[in-house]
C-alpha cells in the first residue's frame, strides 16, 4: 500500500558531492546533538555512475560505529537530493529520492514517479515494478579509511603555530620546507610517529544503497550534483 510520507525539518547533517564520474564525502565524529540520534547521523555519501552511464548509484551511511545488532529505525526519513543541469553553474532541476522504514524489516522509497517497498536486506535489493529503482539497506563495514590520531596531532601543531605564521593574499600560510615536511609526515603517521592505521577499522555503519536509472534523475541535463539529508518523520 502506498502511504503518504511526511517529515519535519532537517535532523541530520548534509553532505555535498559534484558528480562527473564518482565522488564521495565524509563526516565522522559529529557533535553531541548528531550523536544523540545515530541512525540519522550521516557519516558518508557516495555517488557514481555505472560503467555504461545508464544508472546512478547512491550510498548514504549513517550510525558511526554501529553495533552488530543495530538496525534502521522508523523515526527518520532519508533523502538523496539529485540536482541535474546542462552544465556547471547553470539552472538545476532536483529529483528527490526519499526512503523511510515503516517497520524494522520494511522500507518505502520514492524517486519521481518510481516507488518500491519491501524488505531491503537482501544484497540484491528490492526493485520497483518498472525496474528503474533498486534499494538495499543493512549493516556494513565502515568503508571510510582515516588516520584520525595523526590528523588530530597535525591540527594541534598547526593551531599552536598559527600565531607566528604569515599568510599570502589568498590566505595560505607561508611555511619553510622543514615545517611543511614535518606536517606532511605527521598526517601520514599515527601518534608520535607510529605507523599509520585505519582509525575506523572494524567499525560498522548502516548503509542505504539506491540504484536508479539515469533517465529518472537527468531531466535537467547530464551534469549531476548530489547531497544527502536526514529528517525526523512525523
Amino acid at each position: 500500500m502506498l502511504r503518504k510520507l511526511r517529515w519535519k525539518p532537517l535532523l541530520g547533517g548534509a553532505l555535498l558531492v559534484g558528480l562527473t564520474g564518482s565522488a564521495f564525502a565524509a563526516d565522522h565524529l559529529d557533535s553531541p546533538a548528531a550523536q544523540a540520534e545515530p541512525t540519522a547521523d550521516i557519516t558518508d555519501l557516495y555517488a557514481w555512475m555505472s560503467s555504461d552511464a545508464t544508472k546512478l548509484n547512491l550510498v548514504m551511511d549513517v550510525a558511526p560505529d554501529a553495533g552488530d545488532a543495530m538496525s534502521f529505525g522508523t523515526s527518520t526519513v532519508y533523502a538523496f537530493h539529485v540536482n541535474s543541469s546542462a552544465g556547471y553553474g547553470m539552472a538545476q532541476t532536483e529529483t528527490l529520492v526519499r526512503c523511510q522504514f515503516y517497520d524494522e524489516d520494511a522500507i518505502e522509497c520514492w524517486a519521481g514517479d518510481e516507488y518500491v517497498t519491501g524488505d531491503p536486506s537482501d544484497p540484491a535489493g528490492i526493485v520497483s515494478s518498472s525496474g528503474r529503482l533498486r534499494v538495499f539497506a543493512g549493516l556494513r563495514n565502515d568503508p571510510f579509511f582515516f588516520e584520525f590520531v595523526g590528523f588530530s596531532e597535525t591540527l594541534t601543531a598547526v593551531r599552536g603555530a598559527a600565531g607566528s605564521l604569515t599568510f599570502d593574499e589568498d590566505g595560505c600560510p607561508a611555511l619553510d620546507e622543514a615545517t611543511s615536511a614535518a606536517l606532511v609526515g605527521q598526517l601520514q603517521s599515527g601518534a608520535d610517529g607510529a605507523a599509520a592505521s585505519d582509525t575506523f577499522a572494524g567499525q560498522n555503519v548502516l548503509s542505504l544503497v539506491v540504484q536508479i536509472d539515469d533517465a529518472v534523475v537527468t531531466s535537467g541535463g547530464d551534469v549531476l550534483g548530489v547531497w544527502a539529508s536526514t529528517h525526523a518523520a512525523e
